[in-house]
């Protein structure tokens, strides 16, 4: 049996599970150790990032969860896995200076054609986005395939629909294209002289050339868009229609 009075015994501060200073009661610092413990657990044992929100609801009251989780990054850092940010969700990771340690057990991805990868950028940036304006802006149609692919790879989602003639799908990308690509938020992607360091763009491009800036919260709708209702969804085959009252 599991030895409960272990469990049920408060914990004391190591060289790990250190607290922030500038608080100087033993209690107190206790009770923030122990919430970083918790934390510690719920976000090893989600197969998914795990947001703050959820995390304020399984923790005590009137834990900062912030401050909890800024905490046990600190503590991660130097470690073979590390805390990192996805969007407003947190996840363990493989150390970025080890992850040729587990190169040769990851499953191999099926490679995404030129095609996808252009289109898949141009969500990123310019989100969101309707097919009509991604054909626009690589300057070629775009396949129902190729839009197919990147939502099955789970990188890009059905965001609304867009308030104009005909209400075109717009498209996004999803927190599981952050945490694949290392992002803490959209905004950590490349710039343009990043792109330009990488050969990724020309050196010669128009004086005139800007990279959209994506949105901050890639989860806010924006003004000319409407959020997808149960009859887009069964419209798009994202729903089971519902059976009639006969």
């Amino acid at each position: 049996m599991p030895d409960v009075s272990k469990a049920a015994m408060p914990i004391e501060e190591d060289d790990f599970f250190t607290v922030p200073a500038g608080n100087d009661n033993p209690a107190e610092r206790l009770h923030f150790a122990e919430a970083i413990r918790m934390a510690e657990a719920i976000v090893f044992a989600s197969a998914e990032p795990v947001t703050e929100r959820a995390l304020a609801a399984r923790l005590p009251d009137g834990i900062d969860v912030p401050a909890v989780m800024a905490a046990m990054q600190r503590q991660y850092e130097r470690r073979g896995v590390n805390l990192v940010r996805v969007a407003d969700a947190w996840a363990f990771r493989t150390a970025g200076d080890l992850a040729f340690l587990m190169s040769r057990d990851a499953p191999q991805q099926k490679k995404l054609s030129r095609a996808a990868l252009e289109v898949l950028a141009i969500i990123a940036y310019h989100q969101p986005v309707t097919r009509a304006e991604i054909e626009e802006v690589r300057g070629v149609e775009t396949s129902k395939g190729t839009l197919d692919t990147l939502l099955e790879s789970g990188w890009v989602r059905m965001r609304g629909r867009r308030r104009t003639p005909g209400r075109p799908v717009t498209y996004g990308t999803t927190m599981a294209f952050l945490d694949h690509f290392g992002l803490s938020e959209l905004r950590d992607l490349p710039g343009m002289d990043e792109l330009k360091g990488a050969g990724l763009l020309s050196s010669r491009m128009p004086s005139n050339f800007s990279m959209p800036l994506p949105p901050a919260d890639p989860e806010d709708l924006s003004d000319d868009e409407d959020p997808l209702t149960d009859i887009d969804l069964e419209e798009l085959g994202l729903l089971t229609p519902r059976g009639g009252d006969g």
